[in-house]
């Protein structure tokens, strides 16, 4: 039987008829596939990377969504000379505290005077106890200014305001600058070279306080600082946006002179005089570079630094 059955199945295989093919694969794998592409548009060939490249950098180069950044906190400025001279220097102000019966001196003429020409800063008389109340018993002198919160950007927004204007980004990130007053000065230089803001991580740094916008000489009012959580984090944002980022350090591999990568997208890092950079900060720049100094100095105060650079940035842009 076994046999029987092995004829018939051989015999059935010869059979002419409908049977299972390619289903036409074999006639379509020997027509043509067209013309080869071009070399920018084969993965993995050098020109399809650049075109990629190229791409990414055209996408970055559209305005970044708007998304607005956090909060400061509100600040007293105590004292006739210290108010005197935030509201002479344009401190943004809320209310001007003057104490009930105060000895009616030149120095709160002159402050009193330049609250009322501006026009919308709030006076109020309280008694002294109230005061001492306010600013913790400090020698507030019979004067307080209430400073509002400053309103920090979003980091994405300084190269949003660059790619508005049609120019390359041009930034300064801090870390560990604590000093007030080299925050405002950095900003005031950031301004004078045409650069787009200023960013800060959120702790043991410096922040946007009256003593920052003094030294700023009213270019805060201009030039955005954004206060980020994570200063690291901020600097591979930008990397990914097509920003070259840029450490200032004293044993840096380049000198300012001559990294050409100054004159595109850049962002600046520039650390506090006595440690420089983080160690993970360092890590991420792109690059780290130095700035010659014939004279043998060991280091240069962080505002110094960041002119220097910028000018170096503004005269290649120019």
């Amino acid at each position: 039987m076994a046999g029987n059955s092995q004829r018939r199945n051989r015999r059935t295989s010869n059979k002419k008829g409908m049977q299972v093919g390619s289903g036409g694969q074999r006639r379509r794998g020997l027509e043509g596939k067209g013309p080869t592409p071009p070399a920018s548009a084969r993965k993995g060939h050098k020109k399809n990377r650049i075109a990629g490249a190229q791409a990414k950098q055209a996408a970055a180069r559209r305005p970044a969504p708007r998304r607005g950044g956090v909060k400061g906190t509100s600040e007293m400025v105590v004292g006739r000379n210290p108010v005197y001279e935030a509201l002479r220097d344009g401190v943004p102000a809320v209310t001007l505290y003057v104490q009930q019966y105060i000895d009616n001196d030149e120095r709160v003429r002159d402050a009193l005077k330049l609250a009322g020409e501006r026009g919308n800063i709030n006076l109020m008389e309280a008694p002294r106890p109230e005061l001492d109340r306010m600013t913790n018993g400090l020698n507030h002198q019979g004067l307080v200014l209430q400073v509002p919160p400053y309103e920090y950007a979003h980091p994405e927004d300084l190269t949003a305001a660059a790619y508005d204007n049609n120019e390359d980004p041009l930034i300064v990130a801090l870390d560990g600058v604590t000093d007030p007053r080299n925050l405002g000065a950095i900003v005031r230089s950031v301004s004078a070279f045409g650069g787009h803001g200023v960013v800060v991580p959120e702790r043991r740094a410096a922040g946007m306080t009256a003593g920052a916008w003094k030294s700023s000489a009213g270019t805060a009012a201009r030039t955005p600082v954004s206060r980020v959580t994570n200063l690291t984090r901020a600097l591979e944002g930008y990397q990914k946006a097509g920003l070259t980022v840029v450490g200032l350090a004293a044993d840096g591999e380049h000198t300012v002179e001559d990294l050409q990568e100054l004159a595109g997208p850049v962002v600046i890092v520039i650390g506090s005089e006595g440690k420089g950079l983080g160690r993970l900060v360092g890590e991420t720049c792109d690059y780290r570079v130095r700035i010659s100094m014939p004279g043998g100095a060991e280091s240069l105060n962080a505002g110094v630094a960041a002119g220097i650079v910028l000018y170096e940035v503004a005269r290649r842009r120019g």
